[in-house]
């Protein structure tokens, strides 16, 4: 079994082998932990505040298998617990302590919030790794005149537990149980950089550098920056077309919508040693046989999620207009991308399936098609599987005498993984107030208005699941894609016509297909004009299924099939005078 390092200063004691603190058998488990002098000095050095506000976090696991405590989190995961913290200070001590958990319901009376588990006396008694972790965050003087403390992302989308800046502890082996004491903690390590940040380079949106075919731009936001009061950034990671550097020509441009891309090229391009799984795109896209166009995936991590689902929302900013109005201008003047809506088209998966259709829908005359592959709920009568605007609770169905937990996510035959009330509980120790970084934060942050605190109204308690009837009311009028269509459609069908194309699997793993079915039930059926949509369901596929192969052999298609897919939609609407040398040559 590996042996994490002891931190140097760390005010421990070895007995057996095991981290303890000698003589307290008998008292309340509690965690005391502190800030060491270089963390404090790592964290300042890459630009982020000290005094640190943050939310500080102890992990325990049994084992090392899966790497360290930190990298086990999730709804399915290790335990863990929370607190925000203030002005926490070098060589300062926080304590953490979960007396009072239960009775409290999900948080104890020291400010601590645990998932799965509420206090630290309900730990079966045992050996396990335990690691300190610090989540920090930057104020925001916005221009709402909210002023709120969340982590800026920092070149890691907003995967916390990864993200540069941050700042965690060795794991140490402790025996814990019912009455463990005080145990010390110390952290002491910074996060770095995914890149070292040249002069006058900020952590924001990471700074990938040119590899090949693959290009990386990054640029202030002016709505942005006055949005949150201060520099904000916003980038892409571009794959040009193959003889790119060696022509002339301007080509179209496929915006795949999705989660932060990090460092890597769409398409999942592979260059110039691509991996086994990357081949096939690779070496089709240097074919003559592929047809020329740019491929480009959007870097707007934001202090709520790794992506701002390219809209203009209440809480997260302006970003459906920094993309159309900034970032989309900015590409299209330093590469020659065909600045016409016919050859600018939109797809994705998952939460890039709705932004590939809400950037259609919202900007329906700006591009020339959606594909728009196991969206996130498209119609809220399905809020993955709860009816916001009809239940009384998402985290229980039932009746007076029977109640049944909500189902969160399922295998393909049916067998359930999680439920509703389980990640919600996981997001709340992780940040309270939509800032636990996760999917359904980022939901309420972009679709809710703003709370009083600045944050997001809560579309449900988070504990109880009660569901707040006027915020889903604000949900329905802004940002549930069926019902804008529905009240929309005479102004917005013809731009629309044609343009609207979705997928996905009749088991989607977060039954996402019920609120897909009826928005095809709406748009089969509207004329004047018709919407010449097209709807494709796998049988028995989970999320992320993005349709069969056109081929007709029983296979998903592939992303170079899509290409021709794209191709063929583009220019089937290209203008007669456009240049379409772009296109494969045909035998």
């Amino acid at each position: 079994m590996k042996k994490w390092p002891i931190p140097a200063g760390a005010a421990l004691a070895a007995v057996a082998g095991l981290t303890t603190l000698a003589g307290a058998q008998q008292e309340e488990t509690t965690f005391h932990v502190t800030l060491s002098q270089d963390a404090a000095a790592g964290i300042a050095e890459l630009g982020l505040g000290v005094p640190v506000d943050g939310r500080l976090f102890v992990i325990i696991s049994r084992d090392d298998v899966d790497g360290e405590p930190r990298q086990q989190v999730g709804v399915t995961g290790v335990p863990l617990w929370g607190k925000d913290v203030e002005g926490l200070t070098a060589g300062a001590a926080v304590v953490l302590d979960t007396v009072g958990a239960e009775a409290a319901g999900e948080t104890s009376n020291g400010g601590v919030i645990g998932y799965p588990l509420h206090s630290f006396d309900q730990v079966p008694p045992g050996e396990y790794w335990v690691q300190p972790f610090l989540n920090v965050y930057t104020t925001f003087e916005r221009a709402d005149g909210q002023v709120v403390q969340m982590h800026l992302n920092s070149g890691a989308g907003q995967s916390a537990f990864r993200a540069p800046g941050n700042a965690y502890g060795a794991p140490q082996r402790v025996e814990l149980g019912p009455n463990s004491g005080q145990i010390q903690l110390v952290i002491d390590t910074v996060i770095p950089p995914i890149e070292p940040l040249a002069p006058g380079e900020v952590l924001q949106q990471g700074n990938p550098r040119d590899d090949g075919l693959a290009r990386f731009v990054k640029i202030r936001s002016d709505v942005l920056s006055e949005f949150w009061g201060r520099d904000m950034y916003i980038g892409a990671n571009v794959l040009v077309p193959a003889g790119y550097d060696e022509s002339t020509e301007s080509y179209p441009t496929l915006y795949l919508q999705g989660h932060f891309p990090g460092r890597g090229a769409p398409l999942g391009y592979g260059g110039e040693n691509p991996r086994p799984r990357a081949r096939e795109l690779t070496d089709f896209w240097h074919s003559d046989e592929a047809p020329r166009m740019f491929a480009v995936t959007i870097r707007d991590a934001n202090p709520y999620y790794d992506t701002a689902y390219s809209v203009d929302s209440a809480n997260v900013g302006p970003y459906g207009t920094a993309i159309t109005e900034e970032l989309i201008p900015h590409l299209e003047r330093e590469f020659r991308m065909i600045a016409e809506p016919w050859a600018r088209i939109t797809a994705g998966g998952s939460t890039g399936g709705w932004e590939a259709l809400a950037m259609q829908i919202f900007y329906p005359k700006l591009f020339g098609g959606a594909w728009g592959w196991c969206p996130d709920p498209v119609d809220f009568n399905y809020y993955q599987i709860v009816g916001i605007y009809e239940d009384d609770n998402a985290y229980y169905t039932g009746s007076e005498w029977h109640r049944i937990e909500r189902p969160n996510a399922r295998r393909p035959d049916g067998n359930i993984v999680s439920t509703v009330r389980q990640e919600n509980h996981m997001e709340l120790a992780r940040g309270p107030g939509s800032r636990s970084g996760g999917q359904w934060a980022i939901w309420e942050a972009v679709f809710g208005p703003v709370g009083e605190d600045g944050l997001p109204d809560p579309i449900w308690d988070p504990v109880t699941g009660e569901i707040n009837r006027d915020t889903a009311e604000y949900w329905r009028e802004n940002f549930d894609l069926h019902r804008y269509l529905r009240r929309n459609w005479a102004t917005v069908g013809d731009d629309l016509r044609g343009k609207i194309h979705v997928a996905t699997g009749d088991m989607d793993t977060y039954y996402l297909e019920q609120a897909v079915i009826l928005l095809q039930e709406y748009l089969d059926g509207v004329d004047n004009p018709p919407a010449e949509a097209s709807f494709e369901y796998g049988w028995k596929k989970p999320h992320c299924w993005i349709g069969a192969s056109p081929t007709g052999s029983g296979e998903d298609i592939t992303y170079a099939e899509f290409l021709d897919v794209v191709a063929e939609h583009v220019s089937s609407r290209a203008p007669a005078a456009a240049n379409l040398d772009w296109l494969p040559a045909q035998d």
